[in-house]
Parts: C-alpha cells; structure tokens; sequence
C-alpha cells in the first residue's frame, strides 16, 4: 500500500465487539428477511433443517479461516489466504470470486431496503426503490471512506438494534405458536433440504467475510477468532428461533409466496398485528444497511489486497489519509451501484451462494497446504481442532451442496473462474512471481528442492507486524527492566527467592508460586549462547506478560557442573501469546553476546544503570538480521 511512494498500514482500530457485530451483520440479511419464503416454497417447514445443514457445513471453513487469519491477519483475507498457499493465479481466481460474491450479496442488502420501504410507503415505485438503494450505496461509501472507525461503531450500533428486536420478535411469538403449521414437515421430499441449503448458504457467507478486515483488527490472534465463534452461535441460533416462530405463527400460502416473510410472522402475533410487521420492516432495513455497510467495507479489502500484489493496477492498493483504500472502496461502490440498477438480484444472489461454497472449498484446501508445507514461520495462535479431518468433511459436504445446486449457477461460477484465469494470464502473469506454499508441498513429497525462503521471510514479517514484534518494543522493555548486580557466590534457591521478589508484582503473580515454576523449570530453561553468558526462559500461563531480568555475578553463577559459570545472566518470562516477541528478543540477545568486548564490558561496569547501557549500545550495533 503506498501513497506518495511512502509505505502505509492500515490502522488498528476494530475490537471484539467491532469483529462479532461486522461478523453478525454481514450474516443477518437476505437470508433471514427474504430467502425464508422462497426457501419455505421449495422445502416447507423443513427449511429448519436446511438452515442446520447450511450452518453445520459452515463450520469447517469458518476454523481454517479462523487459525489462517491469526496466522496471516492481512487485508484481503480469503484472496491473500489462497494466494499464498497455492499460487498468484488461483490468488487471482479466489480473488475475483471473493469480490464479486461481496459485492452481489451487499447490492442485494441494498435493494433488500428499497424492497421494505415499500412497506413502510406502498405508494413507492420500482425505480424509487433502486433510487433508496443507490442513496444507501452512496451514504455507505461515504462511511467507509471516513475510515474503519466509524464504519465499526456504525456496525455495531445497527448490530445491537437489531438484535434488541429479533428477540422481541421471538419472545413475542413463542406463545402464539400453530402446531398444526409443522405437520407437513416434508412435503417436496427429504432432497428439497439439501438443495435448499444451498441456495440459503449466503446466509452463513458473510460470518468470514470479517477477515478481510484482520489487518484493521486490535489483538487478532484472539478477537478474530472470538468474534467469528460468537457470531456463528449466536445468529444461528437467532436463524432457527425467528424461523420457527415465522412459521408457527404464519399462514403457510402466505408464507411460500412472501418476500417479507418476517414481517408477515409478525402480523401474524394477535397483540401485534397492524404494527408488528412495521417493527419488522424496521429491523430489516437494519439488517440490510448492517450488510451493506459491513459488505462494503469487507468487499473493497479484496481489490485493495490484489493491487498490493500487482494482480490488478495498483490504484486499488492506495491508501488515503484517513487510512482507506478510496479508489478500492468508490470502485465497488460503482460496480455495485450497477448490480441494482440493471441486473437481476435475486439469479445473482444464488450465484453468491455458489461463490461462496467455491470459496469456502479453496480456505480449506488453502490451510491443509499451510499446514503440510511446514513453514517455519507459519505460526497461528488459533489452530483449527480435528485437523484434518474436519476440513475433509468440510469440503466434501460443500461439493455435495454443489451438484445439489443445478447447472446454471454452476456455469456461471465457471465463467467466473475462467474470467479470473484469463486475466492472471494476459495481465498479471508477466508482471508478477511468488513463491507460494504448495510449492513447499511438492519439495516434500519429491524431495527435490525447488524454492527459497521468500515465503518463509514474509511469514516472519507478518509476525512481526502481527506481534508488535518492533526495535521500539525491546529497547522499552529493556530500559524498564529490573537489573540484579552480585558480588558474591549465591546459592540457586536464594537466586530463585530474590527473581521471584523482583518480578512477582510486574507479574502480577504471587512470590511463592513464581518461586515454585522458577525451581521447577529452571533445568529445562537454560540456553547457553556464549561463554558466560546465559538465557534462562519461562512461558507462565496469562495473557500480554513479558518481563526481562538482567543479571550481573562478578564470581560466576554456577548452573551446572559441565558449565563454566554465568557472569551475565538473562531471564526472560513470557505468556504463551507473546511467543514470537521472545523468540526476537532471544535473537538479538545472541547478537548482543557474539560482540567479541561483552563479557569484559559487562564485569567492569560501575552500577546498574551502566550494565543496562552496555546491553543498548551492544544492541543497537548488533548485525541486522
């Protein structure tokens, strides 16, 4: 991303409420306010289980995208996750096909509002209702252009409303339920569920789409994942109780010929009727502004990201002063504004659906190279459990959904592919080489070597963006560090006691219990780098602790009889999530030691305060790496 030849992040701003209502509200549209009748008129009341199947099947993708994301938070997400697992023109394919579907189901959120304005003013005509929908486009580009910020507190406002009403909705109607309305629970045959379950898997396709956000993200490695799982359990569960009700309390003919389906349940409660569905219509238009914002802003990252990576003109990948991707986000806005104005919705929406599954098949594929490449600097800190069978089940439930889908949308994917290829090899093919994992796959299946270490090396940057593994952050930590000066040989426990004395309030740990994993781990802990000097490391359990101890025995610490003894000692104690920030500081602690001068520097220093700079001046001079 650049701007004026000038390298540019993206700004850290969204947290845990921000991912959960992003995730929540890119899920919360088209598939709960509109396709529950269409799907009602193909399934019955057994689109229950369509919903089930659609959310179970869901799954496997949303803990492959969940532990790449924590791996890899780059924008781009589901496009970066693909291209560097598998290669630049599946990148440019997976690309394209993330972008389109976005950008589809959120021009479909968009005519979704013009459809419920309707309600609250019948007088409106069709063209009026493309127009409310372009104003929406044109009101959200705006949002996001103002930065992710305000895109994040505007999601989470609508998000929370909306979720305030849905509840009313089903607390309203579980006491006005038709048992009768369920006795047919099958009438087109056990077969319409599965192919129903793929026309409402849109519903589910926007819970991921939060990962094309992962590089705006506060602490990814745990609210990506966090928000993701609590945005799955929670609207799935808001899914089956608001269609339960919806079809408990409607009349079944009205039902499979509605576009409003929710507000038609909602009429359909006596204490409610003649303003339910008005409060309904509400919470649609919510809905549907909730996706297209989150639509927006998720859709734009994509183009953004292959800009980046010169698949397609680096326009897309500027960065404006607000700290946006301008010309990406006008650029889907326009595309989108076409969408609604001159094609078919509805036929595009179940094209997105098949995108998505398509998508959702390559995230999978995508992990299981990562995993089997065995990159070294591949390093998670969400690791998707039941690896790898779960994404196994995963991509053959989503094939199956496939041919359950009929062949025009399966044509239609496929013009998408062949559109992607065409375009990787008349325009990116020449511009553009990378090394990619499954290159990493094939060196181990043959055993010939034909890569570098270029994937290796940008997976270790990532880290190092990802961790706040910076210069800035060691020199801090050392410049705060407590320092221990000995004169005079000291027993192992006495040392123990006086570590623990030191660091248990910075630790926020009780002395005696420090004291304790210190003596119990201390054996297994020793990494001698240099003669007289030493690195004694331990992993406690927390979150965002590291602390350093730098320790000075003029006589010699003895740690072992095979070891001459320690005159410079390091401690170093860490939580789990700060494992990458260790392993560099352990890095640069071994490069401090090799300054052929450091021993004598360091048994000849006055005080404290000169021993701590004689670690920074050894530091800053140390070799780059």
């Amino acid at each position: 991303m650049y701007e004026g030849g000038k390298t540019k992040r993206l700004k850290r701003e969204l947290g845990l409420l921000d991912i959960f209502c992003i995730a929540s509200g890119a899920m919360i549209s088209s598939g709960l306010f509109v396709l529950p009748g269409l799907a009602f008129a193909k399934t019955g009341p057994a689109i229950l289980i369509s919903y089930v199947i659609a959310s179970l099947l869901v799954i496997p993708a949303m803990l492959s995208k969940a532990e790449l994301s924590t791996a890899m938070p780059k924008a781009g997400g589901t496009f970066f996750f693909i291209d560097r697992s598998m290669g630049p023109m599946m990148g440019t394919i997976g690309g394209f096909a993330a972008w389109f579907s976005l950008a589809f189901k959120s021009a479909f959120a968009l005519v979704g509002i013009g459809v419920f304005a309707i309600l609250l003013n019948p007088g409106f005509t069709e063209i009026q209702m493309k127009i409310i929908a372009v104003f929406f486009c044109l009101l959200f580009t705006a949002i996001n252009i103002r930065g992710t910020k305000h895109t994040g507190k505007t999601q989470v406002a609508i998000v929370l409303g909306l979720l305030s009403l849905l509840i009313f909705y089903i607390i309203a109607g579980v006491f006005f339920i038709e048992p009768s309305n369920f006795t047919n629970f099958a009438p087109y045959g056990y077969g319409s569920i599965f192919s129903t379950a793929g026309l409402i898997f849109i519903s589910f396709g926007g819970l991921t789409k939060v990962c094309s956000v992962a590089e705006e993200c506060k602490k990814p490695g745990r609210n990506i994942p966090l928000g993701m799982f609590l945005a799955w359990g929670i609207i799935s569960l808001i899914y089956i109780f608001v269609l339960f009700i919806t079809i408990g309390v409607s009349n079944p003919l009205q039902l499979s010929t509605s576009l409003t389906p929710i507000s038609l349940g909602a009429d359909g409660i006596p204490f409610l009727a003649g303003f339910g569905g008005m409060i309904m219509a509400i919470a649609a238009i919510l809905a549907f502004i909730s996706t297209a914002n989150a639509g927006i802003l998720a859709a734009s990252r994509d183009p953004m990201a292959m800009g980046k990576d010169q698949l397609i003109p680096d326009s897309f990948a500027k960065i404006s002063k607000r700290g946006t991707p301008t010309f990406s986000i006008l650029f889907t806005s326009a595309f989108m504004i076409l969408v609604i104005l001159f094609l078919d919705i509805e036929s595009l929406v179940k094209t997105a659906s098949l995108l998505k599954i398509l998508l959702f098949i390559f995230v999978i594929l995508s992990l299981i190279i990562m995993r089997e490449s065995k990159i070294r600097h591949y390093r998670p800190k969400f690791k998707s459990p039941f690896y790898p069978w779960v994404q196994i089940a995963g991509i053959f439930g989503l094939v199956f959904l496939i041919f359950e889908m009929g062949l025009i949308p399966m044509f239609i994917v496929g013009f998408f592919i062949l559109f992607g290829f065409l375009w990787y090899w008349f325009y990116a093919r020449d511009k553009i080489w990378r090394e990619y994992s499954l290159l990493h796959v094939f060196e181990r299946v043959t055993g010939k070597k034909t890569s570098t270490f270029m994937t290796d090396e940008e997976l270790r940057e990532i880290l190092i963006e990802r961790d706040d593994i910076t210069e800035k952050r060691f020199e801090e930590i050392i410049k705060k560090s407590e320092i221990i000066d000995i004169d005079k040989i000291l027993h192992p426990k006495k040392l123990a006691h006086l570590i623990s004395h030191k660091l248990s309030e910075k630790l926020n740990i009780d002395e005696k219990k420090l004291y304790k994993i210190l003596r119990r781990k201390e054996r297994d802990s020793n990494i001698i780098i240099h003669p007289g000097v030493a690195i004694l490391s331990h992993t406690i359990k927390g979150r965002d602790k590291f602390e350093i101890l730098l320790i000075r025995s003029k006589k010699g610490l003895i740690i072992s009889d095979d070891v001459d003894p320690i005159n410079a000692f390091v401690l170093i104690v860490t939580s789990p999530d700060l494992k990458n920030f260790y392993h560099h500081s352990l890095m640069w602690f071994v490069q401090i030691a090799d300054k052929t001068d450091f021993k004598e520097e360091w048994l000849n220093a006055k005080d404290s305060e000169e021993l701590r700079d004689i670690i920074l001046s050894s530091w800053r001079k140390r070799k780059t790496f």
